[in-house]
């Protein structure tokens, strides 16, 4: 591990050093021979993870911030996350955030705006305590602002709580502070791919570029063209369409990464932090040109400093503030523009074209945060490639139907499930986050693409998808999906979903098998078509959008599944049913006849996608009598009785 910047609290665990801060990057002997999982930074502490899951400390312990109450020059561990496998930390102004395998998440430190969760009336805490309020979920991301945290859910639910005086959290203006995790429910239906905070702003972004921020604005760190904070999240229009992957924010500033390798960032730039070569702030996201060139693999913001690195030549670059010698340069002095951080780098692809190279650093990981930085690398006999902030980690995102996941349900094939395998599959099927971020067009990244008029997905993975788990799939899994969407996924969809990318599931669910069984026409095919139809003008003329691209065999199968429900429900009503239950069918048969009109709609207006006769139900004169219904309809309409029974 190298390490530089502030070191006057001990936060670089260099031990006891004399300097209180560190020019250029210096070998941390403590971590020698170490794989580092992750690191923390806070203002005036860090946290480093052990690829074996343990947890050491160093630096300022005022609070309780480092968990134990040992030395603070050099990393101490924190015995008391002995028993857990730590995956992930993140650190705020001084408090922590763990979070274990199992996706459960301990915090310690500053409690006093429910920085912690714990609900506690404490003023610090300086034992790691379970936060026991997200027992029930399972936790993949956690990220701390100054006195505020957020965690995303493996169903793809962000939860927030703390400090909330700039809407740090996103719940509106009316919570000043949140002791416990309270869920974001204005988000809610969308997939999402990472959290981040800032000092006091928040951002979440969704696997297909959407980034959505709130909290502090002061300096335009949203990247929303104004300087005015949001309580409540709003979506970055103007970054839709650059294939954003990472986020990561400084005290006031925010950088972001693109799939191609580009670094835009925005907010304060009074230090130079955003490396535009000048101080001045920006209020809307601005390429850093003076990357162009290279492609950038991994980004991270200290709180006035930003680092960036470059695997082709495997060097960091720094920008900011360079007081605390947290650039790395070899003097205090800021930078406006991106500069090469000391050291011997070299490239992974050069040191395995010629292995005999010694004295150089290859970095793996790079950290910031605070004042301090921090690069994980390998020597030369146990090099491993650099991470790639670009490519997905499974195991820190949410559900999503993939080939993984059925190949794993689908291993179970006799006997009955596992309790954890049913649990999964229920908790999938019943987010429409989950499904919403399942099936994405991944070729040529064209999901990157998702807008009002195209839907970002894969019709086909999605129908093979949801043919191979469901075809031969024993009882168990089938029922269990079905009563999934039957009871938490359907009933739940709103009418005005918050983003296009909530409204995925809308083109999916009819690729699914139970939805055109007969036999869940009533559970599922129906109360699908009533969702359908309660969408507001908006988001039911993207859906049409989308329908009018859909080609022709995937269009005439969500025709045919609405023909078939009306003929299914005509043949209940022919065989004699009592008049409550009339009432409920025509209401059914309303409900699948409006669908029909909405399809027939968009199959005209894109110059018939099917021949229009194939809106014909021929059966129809088998089942009613039109002439006859006609003339009583006629009759009761001439004496003010209007009947909701006639057809």
């Amino acid at each position: 591990m190298l390490c530089w910047g502030n070191a006057s609290f001990g936060q670089l665990g260099l031990g006891g050093i004399d300097e209180e801060i560190v020019v250029e990057p210096r070998r941390c002997e403590f971590f020698c021979n170490k794989i580092i999982r992750d690191v923390g930074c806070g203002s005036r502490h860090t946290v480093f993870v052990l690829d074996d899951g343990t947890v050491y400390t160093c630096g300022c312990n005022d609070l309780g911030q480092l968990g134990h109450d040992k030395g603070r020059k050099k990393p101490e561990q924190v015995g008391s996350l002995d028993a857990q496998n730590i995956v992930a930390v993140s650190c705020g102004e001084a408090h922590t955030l763990a979070l274990n395998d199992k996706g459960q998440v301990f915090s310690w430190g500053l409690a006093k705006d429910g920085q912690l969760g714990l609900s506690t009336i404490e003023e610090n805490v300086r034992v790691p305590r379970n936060i026991k309020s997200l027992s029930e979920v399972q936790i993949v991301q956690v990220a701390c602002g100054h006195t505020h945290s957020i965690s995303l859910s493996r169903e793809s639910e962000i939860f927030v709580w703390g400090d909330n005086r700039y809407g740090q959290l996103g719940l509106g203006c009316e919570s000043k502070k949140e002791m416990t995790p309270r869920p974001l429910k204005s988000l809610c239906g969308i997939p999402f791919h990472q959290v981040a905070a800032g000092g006091a702003h928040s951002f979440a972004l969704t696997p297909s570029g959407a980034v959505f921020g709130w909290g502090r604005n002061k300096f335009g760190q949203l990247g929303l063209n104004d300087e005015t904070d949001r309580y409540c999240p709003c979506l970055l229009k103007s970054l839709r369409s650059q294939k954003i992957v990472h986020i990561c924010c400084g005290e006031d500033h925010t950088a972001v990464l693109t799939k191609e390798g580009g670094v835009f960032t925005f907010g304060a730039g009074g230090y130079g932090q955003l490396g535009h070569n000048s101080t001045n702030h920006e209020i809307n996201p601005r390429k850093v040109f003076e990357l162009m060139g290279s492609i950038v693999t991994q980004i991270s913001c200290g709180r006035q400093h930003t680092l960036a690195f470059v695997p082709s030549s495997g060097r960091i670059y720094s920008f900011g503030l360079g007081g605390n010698g947290q650039l790395g340069t070899g003097s205090t002095c800021n930078r406006k523009s991106p500069f090469t951080v000391k050291g011997n780098w070299i490239s992974h692809s050069d040191l395995t074209q010629h292995p005999g190279v010694e004295g150089y650093y290859c970095v793996k990981k790079i950290f910031s945060g605070g004042d301090q930085s921090f690069a994980h690398y390998f020597h030369v006999q146990n090099c491993l490639p650099p991470d790639d902030f670009r490519k997905c980690n499974h195991s820190r995102h949410i559900w999503t139907i993939n080939e993984q996941l059925v190949q794993r349900w689908r291993n179970f094939s006799s006997g009955r499930l596992p309790l954890d395998i049913v649990n999964e599959i229920d908790k999938v099927f019943s987010s429409a986050a989950c499904i919403n971020g399942s099936f994405l067009s991944t070729s040529n990244d064209d999901h990157y693409r998702t807008s009002a008029k195209f839907s970002g997905i894969d019709m086909n993975a999605a129908r093979l998808l949801f043919h191979k788990l469901l075809d031969s799939a024993q009882p168990q899994t089938v029922q269990q999906v079905a009563a999934s969407l039957e009871k938490n996924l359907i009933p739940k969809l709103p009418s005005s979903p918050p983003d296009i990318e909530a409204l995925r599931l809308y083109l999916t669910l009819p690729e699914c098998p139970l939805i055109t069984d007969p036999n869940n026409f009533f559970s599922l095919a129906i109360p699908f078509g009533t969702a359908i139809i309660n969408l507001e003008k908006t988001p039911l003329r993207v859906l049409e959008n989308w329908w009018s691209t859909l080609e022709n065999p995937k269009f005439m199968r969500l025709v045919q599944l609405f023909k078939d429900v009306v003929l299914h429900l005509l043949r209940f009503i022919k065989i004699g049913i009592a008049h409550t239950e009339r009432r409920i069918f025509n209401t059914f048969l309303n409900t699948a006849l409006k669908v029909l009109e909405c399809l027939h709609r968009v199959n005209e207006r894109s110059g018939q996608i099917i021949p229009y006769d194939k809106f014909y139900i021929h059966e129809l004169q088998d089942s009613i009598d039109i002439r006859n219904d006609y003339v009583t309809w006629f009759q009761q309409r001439a004496f003010g009785m209007v009947s909701h029974n006639i057809l």
